[in-house]
């Protein structure tokens, strides 16, 4: 029986080692001529090094712990890697051990047998099997990829969330703080009629800035509310108030964010998830036209056992006893209708599609950090005047409101004065926003770390 094992392990030997997928080749998509970007150290850094805001931070992780569609996203990973096991396990030979014991009557007799058994093993030698097991094990990276694709982006949409939350809540601090102010201007406009001071005109002038800071305070508590709802959405539960933004959080000069090096080489691209789940599939659709080519050469299968059989139980392991059966296979294509040539066809169709997706994938990769860091450059300028606008409006109302109360200015410069200072302050809010939205498309863009 040990001879018998012995020549069925030589045979499983002969599996050649012959693949007929076409050599593997990275696509050089057409791009623009952009100068170097640098070192590339934003490669390195983890979204906790990124994130500044402990808060922020905090949110963050609590969506990576709770999040539905990153679960969604790790649990098509243990799909993947199951699909790939399957394929991976034609490639070794199904070894089955049975024991029987069969009656018969007329004439009455039995027959016991144990036998170790290899069924319908196929010797690879075009590399069939094989490149179906790299095909599915470069789609279990391609899904790993995808997954990684999905934290970034998940990562983005919180801090974008919470960061619209922290501006909308600032832009309503700012509102009632112009409501309060000019609810106490209305009071004093109102006694100044009542004394002949100022006129029916300056009067309504003052109701319409209240009422108009009355819709904007109602405007912002209801888009807070409704920030709050789409951050916990993300989050995946209902977030703690110490996580919410503190007050003011967009109206200081403190960063809530790092700032990503403005030098970056262009090959810090290559490792973006998006671009190498893209890569990925050109490589398994490289595989399956292997796998389809070595449709066209012939196959071998084998089939074999080795065991004893005795009519008594007591004889089963006595000399002599041993049976063995070795059934090899051969199965020759020859007419199937162009069956196997249209898999082929389908194969290069999918391999040319994976090839169009990658450069696709890597344009769109290069014309989001294009247009990030071209937005980067406008806005720091934009961010530098408005904080001097904001300044000079601030100290404007400080001397309309000092001159008023001299009554050496009216009150209608006051006014202008005022709704200037407001316009000024919650357009301080948007840009610094917009800045630090900015940063976080371009580590987004970037690939994340």
């Amino acid at each position: 029986m040990r001879t018998h094992l012995s020549l069925m392990t030589a045979a499983l030997l002969l599996a050649g080692c012959a693949s007929l997928a076409p050599e593997p080749q990275r696509p050089v998509p057409a791009l623009p001529d952009w100068p170097s970007f640098g070192t590339g150290e934003s490669a390195t850094i983890d979204w906790r090094e990124f994130i500044i805001e402990p808060r922020l931070r905090q949110t963050i992780a609590q969506s990576l712990a709770n999040n539905r569609d990153l679960r969604i996203a790790v649990l098509n990973i243990e799909r993947a890697r199951a699909l790939y096991r399957i394929e991976r396990a034609d490639r070794f030979p199904s070894v089955n051990a049975t024991a029987a014991n069969t009656r018969q009557g007329e004439p009455a007799s039995g027959q016991y047998s144990v036998r170790l058994g290899l069924a319908s093993y196929e010797l690879d030698f075009f590399g069939r099997v094989r490149n179906l097991s790299e095909a599915a094990l470069q789609s279990f990276f391609a899904v790993e990829e995808n997954r990684r694709s999905s934290q970034i982006s998940l990562i983005a949409e919180v801090a974008s969330a919470w960061l619209n939350l922290a501006a909308d809540a600032d832009r309503l601090k700012v509102a009632r703080e112009t409501l309060q102010s000019q609810q106490a201007s209305l009071r004093l406009t109102e006694r100044a009629l009542a004394l002949g001071a100022v006129s029916e005109l300056g009067l309504a002038q003052a109701r319409t800035t209240v009422e108009t800071a009355r819709v904007d305070v109602a405007r912002y508590t209801s888009q807070v509310t409704q920030d709050r709802n789409a951050l916990e959405l993300l989050v995946g539960g209902p977030l703690a108030a110490e996580l919410l933004p503190a007050e003011g959080s967009l109206q200081g000069p403190t960063s809530l964010l790092l700032p990503l090096p403005a030098g970056l080489p262009s090959e810090v691209l290559q490792r973006r998830p998006d671009v190498r789940a893209a890569e990925h599939l050109l490589r398994a659709a490289e595989a399956d036209i292997g796998a389809a080519r070595a449709a066209f050469f012939p196959s071998i299968s084998l089939t074999a056992s080795a065991g004893t059989q005795s009519a008594s139980l007591g004889g089963l392991f006595s000399g002599g006893s041993g049976v063995w059966s070795f059934v090899p296979q051969i199965n020759v294509p020859i007419f199937d209708a162009g069956r196997r040539r249209a898999a082929l066809q389908l194969s290069e169709a999918d391999r040319d599609l994976a090839v169009v997706g990658y450069e696709k994938t890597v344009q769109t990769a290069f014309r989001e950090v294009a247009d990030a860091l071209a937005e980067r450059g406008g806005l720091a300028e934009q961010l530098d005047a408005q904080q001097a606008l904001t300044a000079a409006n601030e100290r404007r109302f400080a001397l309309s409101d000092a001159l008023y109360q001299r009554g050496a200015s009216s009150y209608l410069e006051l006014l202008d004065a005022q709704r200037s200072l407001y316009a000024a302050r919650q357009g301080l809010v948007s840009v610094r926003l917009n800045e630090q939205l900015n940063r976080v498309a371009l580590y987004r863009a970037l690939g994340g770390g």
